[in-house]
């Protein structure tokens, strides 16, 4: 009696392990996002009011690197941990994302500098810096001699709704030591 007992204890002890090992390979398997890993992402970007901003469903997925502030911080910080797959609601305050908006990237200039056709509030120009940098500027008011343009970021001061989807996860490879030759500097 005394044996089947042992036998049965060592088969039950088996079993036990042989599951447990299924799910430590199934959790080696399953690709999380790391600091690194290069992210496939699927997404769509709307506003407070949840209007559509943008969206690449059924386009080329976002490809970043976590971690390299490819993307704005807010949404970069509540990636980290999904895995392949998974889906989620992120919505992001100003302070994570374009910031809130800064007085200061305001500018008159004279209406003389401007288009005709562009003296219209709302109206997006393509400025240039004296390095020759383009950047977005919107015709923010119109008065009798200037132009107020305002050099703020489109998204700037609004809390952003991303609706993502995990499309791909590749982890980042480690790299090991090198390895040196016995009496090598």
């Amino acid at each position: 009696m005394k044996r089947t007992t042992l036998l049965s204890l060592a088969a039950a002890l088996g079993v036990l392990l042989l599951t447990s090992n299924i799910h430590a390979q199934a959790e080696k398997g399953t690709k999380v996002i790391k600091s690194g890993s290069t992210v496939s992402l699927e997404y769509t970007l709307s506003d407070e009011k949840g209007k559509t901003i943008e969206s690449n469903k059924g386009k080329e997925p976002l490809n970043f690197t976590q971690g390299q502030g490819q993307i704005i911080p807010g949404l970069e910080k509540e990636l980290l941990g999904m895995k392949v797959g998974a889906t989620k609601n992120v919505r992001v305050k100003p302070e994570d994302a374009y910031g809130p908006v800064n007085p200061k990237a305001f500018q008159e200039i004279p209406k003389a500098n401007v288009p005709v056709e562009a003296l219209k509030v709302g109206t997006t120009l393509v400025a240039r810096n004296p390095q020759g940098q383009s950047r977005p500027a919107r015709v923010h008011d119109i008065k009798e001699k200037t132009v107020v343009m305002d050099f703020n970021h489109p998204l700037a001061g609004k809390t952003l709704s991303f609706d993502v989807k995990v499309l791909d996860v590749k982890v980042a490879e480690t790299k090991s030591p090198e390895t040196k030759s016995p009496g090598a500097k």
